[in-house]
């Protein structure tokens, strides 16, 4: 019987078997979920907990042994800044496994090792992508100068912006809109003038072919008399 001897060997030699568990907890602890085998994730569980309670403790001393354990600056800076802090109030119980079936092939265990909580920071960072997508996207306006056209009925009014930001309203719109105005009620009564010249001019020349038959038919009546 196996007295006094805990922990699964996993078909490595010693030095191997600190090497992979090292590894797990580092990307463990990186990516915040690892698929492996069902006794590999039972047998790093243990080891990740040990790291998260020095974590919680925060001082240099337990930066160097986790450091001495790991092998993995990253993966400590992360543990120390993020996780630690997360599980302050947290007495033990930092990690779940998973199971996912059999692995296809050697038909194998598969399970996944996570942390708890970290599903839920997963679910608000998708949110948080989805509303920023939804957000329409502002136009570019040069730094320096900007024009804006807005056009109201038949009057347009230009706006400049300062270096300040301040919007200026150029007049020189409004004065091209007066003098419009003017030109086109001058063309009006242009129009009626012509319009009351040409009616003159075809009454007149009406009434000349009436003048014009009354001598006629007087001359002959003068012609038919006798003398």
């Amino acid at each position: 019987m196996r007295h006094l001897h805990s922990g699964r060997k996993l078909s490595r030699r010693r030095g191997h078997r600190k090497a992979m568990l090292a590894n797990l907890a580092a990307s463990l602890i990186i990516h915040g979920k690892v698929r492996t085998t069902d006794a590999k994730a039972k047998e790093v569980r243990p080891f990740v907990e040990r790291m998260v309670t020095f974590a919680k403790r925060g001082d240099l001393h337990a930066r160097r042994i986790v450091l001495s354990r790991l092998r993995d600056s990253i993966a400590v800076k992360k543990l120390f800044d993020e996780l630690g802090p997360r599980y302050s109030d947290r007495f033990g119980g930092y990690t779940r496994i998973l199971k996912l079936g059999f692995r296809p092939g050697d038909n194998s265990p598969v399970s996944m090792i996570e942390f708890v909580g970290e599903e839920v920071t997963s679910k608000t960072t998708k949110k948080s992508k989805a509303k920023k997508s939804k957000t329409p996207k502002k136009p570019v306006i040069s730094p320096e100068t900007s024009e804006e056209v807005k056009i109201e009925g038949t009057a347009r009014v230009e706006e400049t912006k300062d270096d300040t930001g301040e919007v200026i309203a150029d007049t020189s719109a409004d004065e091209t809109s007066g003098t419009e105005d003017a030109d086109t009620e001058k063309n009006k009564e242009e129009i009626k003038a012509e319009a009351l010249e040409e009616t003159v001019e075809s009454e007149t020349s009406t009434d000349q072919p009436e003048e014009d038959t009354e001598k006629k038919s007087a001359d002959k009546d003068n012609q038919d008399k006798p003398e």
